[in-house]
């Protein structure tokens, strides 16, 4: 039985692109169905939604286009915080809306897998761990 939505055309009139909002809320309910150990390591974790990257973090990763870069990690993790420095800002993961919907139309996966994946290598990448590390962890996603 075919889609409702792909068999009648006039099925996409009132469908649009998730909001900032919308991506923020399906970012952070796939951070929390992430395993707990994983999710040990960002301890407070910040997750920020923005339409594309700034000049700056384009600059510093030596991104061609502001469709390069799907997310972003910064911070500090909690195997690496220290005491003694105080006033820490909160590890952050910024998602980039725009670029995340473009890789989305253009490959045959679920924008919630997608948004999934990004999650995991923003704060696998930062903590070192391995891709099959990472294909693991997104494994056992529920």
């Amino acid at each position: 039985m075919a889609d409702p939505i792909t068999a009648d055309p006039l099925a996409w009139h009132g469908v649009k692109a998730p909001s900032l909002e919308e991506l923020e809320t399906l970012a952070e309910g796939a951070f929390r169905r992430l395993p707990q150990k994983f999710r040990a390591l960002c301890e407070g974790l910040v997750i920020r939604v923005e339409d594309f990257p700034t000049e700056e973090a384009l600059d510093e990763l030596d991104a061609e286009s502001e469709f390069d870069l799907l997310g972003l990690f910064q911070g500090v993790g909690l195997p690496f915080r220290s005491e003694s420095a105080p006033g820490q800002m909160p590890n952050m993961v910024w998602l980039y809306r725009r670029p995340i919907l473009d890789y989305w139309a253009e490959h045959d996966e679920a924008l919630g897998a997608i948004i999934t994946h990004v999650l995991v290598h923003e704060i696998g990448h930062h903590f070192g761990l391995s891709d099959d590390d990472m294909a693991a962890i997104e494994a056992g996603v529920a």
